[in-house]
């Protein structure tokens, strides 16, 4: 069974934040009050383009934990889109109705923490707008370091800097402004975390350069989502329910069953949460694995699978489901 009940919500602001990125203010569409949340929460937003076709896409929360009157999201418009940032963009205006999840957090806070580095690149910035208020208001310790390409690709900078001031350090590619993350990271009091969010390369360094100056791995924080990658069609057999199902080349697993019908688990739709693992009973050809989840040990062995967003790069794979 999915994870989640789904609120019905309207959309009550649209604001351009930056090129290709839009702010959205969301309200519950009975008028009544949303549940408070932690920050780095995220919520599934689902769409409902033209021909039937459905995206769910998860989104950080970007407004006042402790806001219970709306929900704020910001999407980047993604050039490799499947169609859901592009609905967004394209499609949702002022009194637009989607259907959102509860929040959900799998990028908390570390409140033990003595201090608290936020490391974000573009977008990534969205889950510490909801951070820097938590911290804020709990008067903790703390500050952002954030790499941008410009100004114009930098969502919330001006709001991020009158808000925060010297705790906001921003490096701009334009400028050629390095980020030095080893340096920052070296001279952090003990029971410092650190925070990343942003591309796949960034975290990886940036995590990278925790271990090497020494920070113990429990320090260290990222949250990543991957949009499912298109790819050839193949049809995946359900050993236990003994039914085929065809997966289209712009499709995940997880949204080929939930097509059909079938009420698969899920939490994140990111490959990061593990919720969706499911054991693969048979392939004809290689396993791509695209989540953040599975060990690269788990990934060789061929017997498990992230349906949300991994693939099979044969013709039939069979899951036990």
């Amino acid at each position: 069974m999915t994870a989640f009940a789904l609120r019905r919500v309207r959309v009550a602001e649209v604001e351009r934040v930056a090129d290709e990125v839009k702010r959205f203010r969301l309200v519950d569409a009975s008028g009544a009050a949303l549940p408070v949340f932690s920050a780095g929460s995220h919520v599934l937003v689902t769409m409902h383009g033209a021909n039937g076709h459905v995206w769910k896409n998860p989104y950080s929360l970007i407004s006042a934990p402790d806001d219970g009157s709306g929900y704020e999201i910001s999407v980047l418009r993604l050039a490799s889109s499947r169609g859901g940032s592009a609905f967004m963009h394209d499609g949702v205006q002022p009194g637009t109705e989607l259907h959102i999840s509860e929040p959900v957090n799998l990028f908390p806070i570390a409140r033990q923490g003595h201090k608290h580095i936020l490391v974000a690149g573009g977008i990534g910035i969205t889950p510490f707008l909801a951070m820097m208020q938590e911290l804020a208001a709990l008067n903790a310790n703390f500050e952002l370091h954030y790499k941008v390409r410009g100004l114009g690709r930098a969502p919330f900078c001006d709001r991020l800097l009158a808000d925060y001031g010297s705790r906001v350090h921003l490096y701009r590619s334009d400028l050629g402004q390095a980020f030095p993350l080893e340096s920052v990271l070296s001279e952090q009091p003990l029971g410092t975390h650190m925070y990343v969010c942003g591309p796949a390369a960034m975290i990886n360094w940036a995590l990278q350069v925790g271990r090497a100056v020494g920070w113990p791995q429990e320090n260290l924080h990222s949250e990543r989502f991957t949009a499912p990658p298109p790819g050839r069609s193949f049809t995946v057999k359900l050993a236990r329910s003994r039914r085929d199902i065809v997966v289209g080349p712009q499709q995940s697993i997880l949204e080929a069953l939930e097509q059909h019908g079938i009420d698969a688990q899920y939490l994140c739709r990111g490959g990061a949460c593990g919720q969706c693992e499911t054991r693969v009973v048979a392939c004809d050809g290689a396993l791509q694995h695209n989540d953040h989840y599975l060990t690269d040990e788990e990934k060789k062995s061929g017997e498990k699978i992230m349906i949300c967003v991994s693939r099979a790069a044969g013709s039939t794979l069979t899951l036990d489901l």
